[in-house]
């Protein structure tokens, strides 16, 4: 995979060096696959700018990485998505480096562009019902229990897509998480390797049981059987057709398909139900603690951005309705 996406940006000994770094945080710093192919596309961003100034990676200088931060910027590129690509391409200096390849890190001490940071999206309450109310009678009812059971538990639970997918139908010494339906009680792993449980609301329960017996039927496995030799074939909670774990990738494209069925004039994404699930439950209840609890923050600093939100909503509702509102706006300064 890594080797694919440098082999066209990169020749010579700069694609060597970046595929020696590349299977350096692969197997000695034992970063995820994932994680991996991030770098690769950093890398392949960094041989571009380099193949087009002229210059070889291991002649690249301060000024030639300041000049390309200007034109990402220019290019419309946000401030993190700036500081991301930065962090790779630093990191890939700092092995040079240590194999005594270069002298200095031209990275250090260049920063991304200052942005602010924006609001997460989120649905309106009554796009959020929309979309968890959806059926579609024409799909097959197989797709049809999975992907509604898929979104009970986004929004109704407030889940990664990451901790969706780890979750299997039953508790075993194996699993990353879980589903109790008897306790009603999502069982998940996140960021951070750190537990949680959540609480699953009833229609939650009902599509998810309705899902398992579809599921099982389907693929003729008993409904708590033992896992496939990978651990994960039968003990998965959502799988695909060929009786694989669902990816995350795969999600995002039901889910977005599923909003557009539905009507919704917004593609919908996991993290925007996820957002959803906390900028309501906090319109409710007001309780910025118990929020933090059910989306695993560690810092409540991170579950503040949903004040914002609700503000923010609380700010288009007056906007709209009270009749000073519009007083406000013509009056001189």
């Amino acid at each position: 995979m890594t080797e694919f996406l440098v082999q066209d940006q990169a020749t010579g000994e700069g694609a060597g060096l970046i595929e020696r770094y590349l299977e350096h945080v692969r197997v000695e710093k034992r970063l995820a696959q994932r994680t991996v192919e991030l770098y690769a596309l950093d890398l392949q961003k960094l041989s571009h700018h380099a193949g087009q100034a002229g210059v070889e990676l291991l002649q690249v200088q301060n000024s030639h990485i300041r000049r390309w931060v200007a034109q990402m910027n220019s290019g419309g590129r946000s401030g993190r998505g700036i500081a991301l690509i930065l962090s790779g391409w630093r990191g890939f200096y700092v092995w040079l480096g240590r194999e005594g390849l270069v002298g200095s890190n031209p990275v250090q001490d260049v920063r991304a562009p200052k942005a602010g940071k924006p609001l997460p999206k989120a649905l309106s309450v009554d796009d959020a019902v929309q979309l968890a109310s959806f059926a579609n009678s024409s799909a097959d009812p197989w797709l049809e229990a999975r992907d509604a059971a898929i979104v009970e538990l986004l929004y109704g639970a407030g889940l990664r897509v990451g901790e969706l997918t780890g979750l299997d139908a039953v508790a075993s010494s194996n699993a990353r998480g879980w589903i109790d339906l008897q306790g009603a009680e999502a069982h998940v792993l996140g960021k951070g390797s750190k537990r949680r449980s959540v609480p699953v609301g009833a229609k939650a329960v009902l599509a998810l049981r309705n899902w398992l017996a579809l599921r099982d039927q389907a693929l003729e496995l008993p409904e708590t059987g033992p896992s496939g030799p990978d651990g994960s074939v039968q003990a998965a909670l959502f799988i695909g057709r060929n009786g694989t774990r669902l990816s995350a990738q795969s999600i995002w494209q039901r889910l977005r398909q599923r909003s557009q069925q539905a009507g919704l004039s917004t593609p919908v994404h996991p993290h925007m139900l996820r957002h959803s699930f906390a900028s309501h439950l906090l319109q409710s209840s007001s309780d910025l603690r118990a929020v933090q609890e059910l989306l695993g923050h560690v810092s409540i600093t991170t579950t503040q951005v949903y004040t914002r939100l609700d503000f923010q909503h609380l700010a288009k509702a007056y906007d709209g309705a009270h009749p000073r509102a519009k007083i406000k706006a013509i009056e001189p300064k």
